[in-house]
């Protein structure tokens, strides 16, 4: 009994919540080649692929350092249910150097799997924006900014980090990483992410980060970012500064590098990456009626029937009672 106001939540949050806000965009929306993450889902019926070729190389502080690393990263991103759930696979293999330095530095290298994340995160709010290109009554309030946008969109994120990583990488058990995503579109062609996570938590090497990513669509083709992201583990902080450009290669296709400058403890170096990200979109809008005056109509044809024919369950259960009738309607067949 326990248990039950849990099951209600989950069945609320599936079938309460199917009448939301589209998170489908016409072109690729694409996190890469940024770190940070957007609050926003692929939508449903889209399954992303963001992958990026990686290099990273800091200088061999003493003792034990793990000073260079070459990989191949995946972003796995789609949504089933719910346009503002989207589940997520974050997986990387690399090759990576460790050095030890006392006297002299020697040095040996290990291949394996990085990182192995699965995810959600859910959309709790999305901002809504006044649109001012229809604003002809006054040059004035069509030009002035709209202070709605300095509130950002909201999603939480929960994954998992498995242990099935390079014994360098391993932590001694699974463990959960919980985030807070915000982004403000402070216009049409500029907007802010700001990521807060606490990770491996749990563990002896649980950390918490933050990642602020600028981005500006130059064009309908290209975009550039900057980005600030911190790490804060037990005995050190890791930062790193970067910039990028992303091109829209096509409508599913997008095409980006990034550079970065790496802080981390008493080391430092840089990091560059290459990547691509491409999505199969067999989404499929649900459309909506509208009345002479462009808002949506609360009575129609098609609303009307959706009425008669009731809610999720019911339909789900009808389909019962009319397997019933079939088997009674054979009987009196059969007696005649």
């Amino acid at each position: 009994m326990k248990n039950h106001p849990l099951q209600l939540f989950i069945v609320f949050l599936l079938f309460g919540f199917s009448t939301v806000y589209g998170q489908y965009t016409e072109v690729i929306n694409s996190n890469k080649p940024g770190f940070s993450e957007s609050p926003y889902s692929v939508g449903t019926g889209v399954y992303q692929f963001e992958s990026s070729l990686f290099f990273r190389n800091v200088s061999v502080e003493p003792t034990f350092s793990r000073p260079q690393s070459l990989g191949f990263d995946m972003l796995f991103r789609t949504s089933f249910f719910l346009e503002k759930l989207e589940l997520n696979v974050q997986a990387s293999y690399q090759r990576d150097k460790i050095a030890f330095k006392n006297i002299f530095i020697s040095d040996y290298s290990v291949n394996g799997i990085g990182r192995f994340t699965v995810g959600a995160k859910y959309l709790v709010y999305q901002q809504e924006y006044e649109d001012k290109s229809k604003e002809i009554r006054s040059w004035k309030r069509r030009m002035a900014f709209d202070y709605k946008r300095l509130i950002p969109s909201v999603a939480v994120y929960a994954g998992l980090n498995t242990d099935m990583v390079n014994d360098i990488y391993k932590t001694g058990s699974m463990s959960p990483k919980v985030g807070l995503l915000l982004q403000n579109n402070l216009s049409s062609d500029f907007n802010i992410v700001t990521n807060v996570f606490y990770d491996k938590i749990g563990t002896d090497f649980s950390e918490i980060s933050y990642i602020v990513t600028g981005t500006y669509n130059f064009n309908d083709y290209w975009s550039g970012f900057v980005e600030n992201q911190t790490v804060f583990l037990e005995n050190q902080n890791n930062t790193n500064i970067g910039t990028g450009l992303a091109y829209l290669y096509s409508k599913n296709l997008q095409i980006n590098a990034s550079g970065r400058l790496l802080i981390e403890g008493n080391a430092q170096g840089f990091y560059g990456g290459f990547g691509v990200s491409y999505r199969i979109d067999t989404h499929k809008d649900s459309y909506k009626e509208l009345d002479e005056n462009g808002r949506e109509a609360t009575s129609t044809p098609i609303s009307e029937y959706n009425k008669k024919q009731g809610g999720f369950f019911s339909r789900l259960f009808s389909i019962f009672k009319k397997k019933e009738g079939r088997k009674t309607n054979t009987r009196k067949r059969k007696r005649n």
